[in-house]
């Protein structure tokens, strides 16, 4: 990067508008450089409207995903047994209620013990029909068999994933289990026929190996033995599951990306640092003022012509990051400037794009999601809706010492942090409020963008939220993420349940169009 803070801040308007087209024709592949800005833009939306036909492709590939249970059915799981046949049936009813868009395949791997000889295995291959996978683990599944304490979790494992037929690109295998595999590796001092190991010769790195994503992992003693409890952390777990498994794929596109991600996630540590033993780093915050009319949002050249505030800060920065995304990592930080010793969240690029037009592009986004968070809580208020949508202020941070930029938002203390719903429309946790802000972001724009991924914290009178994603029709704003006409279309075609508040907000849900169309919307303007 090479360059000084203060000549990036005095730097003119082409300069940023340079740098952001540069960027965008690294994503596409180099143009010649003798041609004019009007063919470079030309080139790069024709490009885009390639990349975010290929995406949608991808997308609505991804939300058709196969889904296998693989299940102890010795006699110990006698209980358990019946509350997994309980529980697919919730799971589908759970997924088809909240995103009508998503269709899955089911199937069943079941094992025993090698001592059962010919049940040890019990498999029921892919279906679409939830129907005939009831009728089959109702009347076929049974728990039997078993003798020493460990089970043959490996051979399950391995017949699920090379014997089942799986075809579609989301993949997800859900292991119910109470006891585990054979070899001491796996347990200590419990009766084992196989002490040495798989009598097979599996292993958990052979089995497990081709595997990439999450491993959640939990442990029936927290549900108090209970089946109807056993039944709901099931359905949690499984439809997180998916969520996680579909977003992963719609976003990164392929193995190789997700494996990267997976491995960076090892990298991470999730406590916060002894601050005493970091030194004290200097730099500037700089920030926009915020669009104060749509016709600002409206303006592609509107941020770009903005100056910027910048502010003095001295802060220390966490040497590991404690979260990692599809883009970028998160560190703890602490803002020491006069005494102070505020607690930060600084987020950096995975790529090592260290010039100060991305991190920008990503404070534009948030203060145009902050626009329209504001003008939908006057709103709402006037409706009698009195939950609140807020955005976390962003900044970027430029580093004196590493000559380096982030992002930086405040650290909300105790939170949970989730997500609602995501970029390609996937509602990941229903709330009307929520979906009722992405309709009324698009109206308000008359179909020019939407807002949506949206994540952050469920408090008791507000939703503060952070890192939201932005459909625009046009191509060229809001970087990669932007699907365009195509991604806004993607983030109605669920079935939403928030008909409620959006009559209150004088906007009418129309579910067969999968759009929102509004009966007054003057009356919206006005607020």
């Amino acid at each position: 990067m090479n360059q000084n803070i203060r000549n990036d801040c005095s730097a003119n308007n082409m300069n940023l508008l340079e740098e952001r087209l540069k960027r965008y024709e690294d994503e596409a592949g180099q143009i010649s450089i003798t041609s004019t800005l009007i063919d470079r833009v030309s080139y790069l939306r024709k490009n885009r409207e390639n990349d975010v036909s290929k995406a949608i492709i991808n997308i609505e590939g991804s939300m058709i995903f196969d889904l296998c249970f693989v299940l102890d059915c010795t006699d110990s799981m006698s209980d358990h047994i019946e509350a997994a046949k309980e529980h697919i049936l919730k799971v589908a009813s759970y997924v088809n209620s909240n995103n009508s868009n998503i269709k899955f395949w089911v199937g069943f791997c079941g094992y025993r013990d090698h001592s059962d000889h010919s049940d040890r295995l019990q498999i029921f291959d892919f279906t679409n029909s939830l129907e005939k996978f009831k009728t089959y683990i109702t009347n076929k599944v049974t728990a039997k068999g078993g003798d020493d304490f460990p089970e043959d979790v490996l051979g399950g494992l391995n017949a699920a994933i090379t014997e089942m037929t799986w075809s579609n690109v989301t993949r997800i295998l859900f292991h119910i289990g109470d006891a585990p595999p054979h070899g001491h590796r796996f347990h200590i001092n419990l009766y084992d026929d196989f002490p040495d190991g798989d009598p097979n010769g599996l292993t958990a790195e052979s089995v497990l190996n081709e595997i990439i994503g999450e491993f959640p992992v939990f442990d029936l003693m927290t549900t108090g033995y209970s089946p109807e409890a056993l039944v709901n952390k099931f359905c949690k777990a499984t439809s997180s599951a998916i969520f996680s498994s579909i977003t992963l794929t719609t976003t990164l596109r392929n193995s190789k990306i997700i494996y990267s991600l997976q491995r960076k996630k090892l990298q991470i540590d999730p406590h916060e640092p002894d601050w005493t033993t970091h030194p004290e780093k200097t730099g500037k915050l700089l920030c926009y003022i915020p669009p104060k009319t749509l016709a600002e949002v409206k303006d592609e050249h509107y941020f770009i012509n903005s100056s910027f505030i910048e502010q003095d800060i001295s802060f220390k920065l966490a040497p590991q990051p404690f979260s990692v995304g599809a883009e970028r990592y998160a560190y703890f930080a602490l803002d020491t400037s006069l005494g102070r010793a505020n607690k930060l969240v600084i987020k950096k690029y995975h790529n090592k794009i260290d010039t100060i037009e991305k991190y920008l592009e990503s404070v534009e986004i948030s203060n145009i999601a902050y626009f329209f968070s504001t003008k939908f809580n006057i709103a709402a208020k006037r409706a009698g809706i009195n939950k609140k949508v807020t955005f976390i202020d962003v900044k970027v941070l430029y580093d004196k010492i590493d000559d380096a930029y982030y992002s930086v938002e405040n650290y909300i203390n105790n939170a949970k942090f989730k997500k609602f719903n995501a970029n390609n429309g996937l509602i990941t946790e229903f709330h009307s409020i929520l979906e009722a802000f992405a309709h009324f972001t698009y109206k308000y724009t008359e179909g020019y963008l939407v807002v949506y991924d949206l994540q952050g914290v469920n408090l008791r009178n507000e939703f503060l939220l952070t890192d939201p994603a932005i459909h625009c029709v046009d191509l060229l704003r809001f970087g990669k993420t932007n699907l365009g006409k195509s991604g806004i279309q993607k983030c109605f075609l669920a079935k939403h349940k928030c008909k409620d508040i959006c009559k209150k907000l004088k906007l009418n849900s129309d579910i067969l169009e999968g759009h929102c169309y509004e009966n007054e919307i003057g009356e919206l303007k006005k607020t």
